[in-house]
């Protein structure tokens, strides 16, 4: 464990662990070290077994049901916690979904139906989420919601869940500036292609972790301790300015432009 108390007596809820290979889950272990209590969201039975089985060595008993998609249950939650707590910290919001096969083929083909589900989920449920919060975060906080480099450029099998996360990035800068006077920040982190339960949804998926690792500048995949890193300065006083941004983590990929020519042949 860290001797850090950057989150000593702190308070914040995570929503979307799915596993132990989850972004959530990375950042929830580091929040962990530096002494955060940390409440869980889950949708559905099999993903509570998942989630206690994670927490139980750290005590985590505040595991409550949530289907975004649904208001009253998000409102059920922040009553929990208001009841349980009466105040809360920081938020980690790792939602998102789409019907897997509208990620394949054409972006113009996705269906209403999908676009607006995906666009609910991935999208509003955070605007909704800090509605919700704000009133339980009276001394200020700070929420990190997930993004992709899909919602700035066309990425393979992407499609509609780039134009969510677009709206996404939007609705972060637009929260921030909401918020901001109450001295509750809201950034979001852009991750690099990861092996989540998440990123095994996309079409292709290995080939674009491959081209990801040959044409970022350090060559490699992101690590899931190091989006935990970057959650804990997000969400503590180490980024105490920082808010309304979207913070890279994804080895300096979204700086380049082409891969390296001498990885050309790797690639086919």
């Amino acid at each position: 464990m860290s001797d850090s108390k950057l989150f000593s007596g702190k308070r914040g809820l995570i929503m979307g662990v799915a596993n132990d290979k989850s972004i959530a889950w990375g950042m929830a272990q580091a929040l962990y070290e530096h002494g955060a209590e940390i409440a869980y969201t889950y949708q559905g039975d099999a993903f509570k077994k998942r989630v206690e089985g994670l927490v139980a060595p750290y005590g985590s008993d505040l595991i409550m049901p949530c289907d975004v998609s649904k208001e009253e249950d998000i409102a059920n939650v922040f009553e929990t916690l208001k009841k349980e707590w009466g105040s809360i910290d920081f938020i980690i919001h790792a939602v998102a979904y789409s019907n897997k096969e509208e990620l394949k083929g054409r972006y113009v083909d996705t269906t209403l139906e999908n676009f607006l589900h995906t666009m609910h989920i991935s999208c509003y449920s955070f605007t909704s989420v800090m509605k919700h919060a704000e009133p339980l975060m009276e001394n200020g906080g700070s929420a990190v919601t997930l993004s992709y480099y899909g919602a700035e450029k066309v990425m393979p099998n992407y499609n509609v869940m780039g134009v969510a996360k677009a709206a996404l990035e939007a609705s972060t800068r637009y929260l921030a500036a909401d918020l901001g006077r109450k001295n509750i920040r809201v950034n979001a982190i852009s991750a690099g292609p990861m092996r989540t339960l998440a990123g095994s949804a996309i079409g292709s998926a290995r080939k674009i972790f491959k081209y990801s690792e040959l044409t970022s500048p350090l060559h490699r995949s992101v690590e899931l301790k190091e989006i935990g890193g970057t959650g804990v300065y997000l969400l503590s006083e180490l980024s105490g300015a920082v808010t309304g941004e979207v913070h890279y983590v994804d080895c300096g990929f979204n700086a380049v432009g082409m891969c390296p020519t001498e990885y050309w042949e790797e690639l086919s």
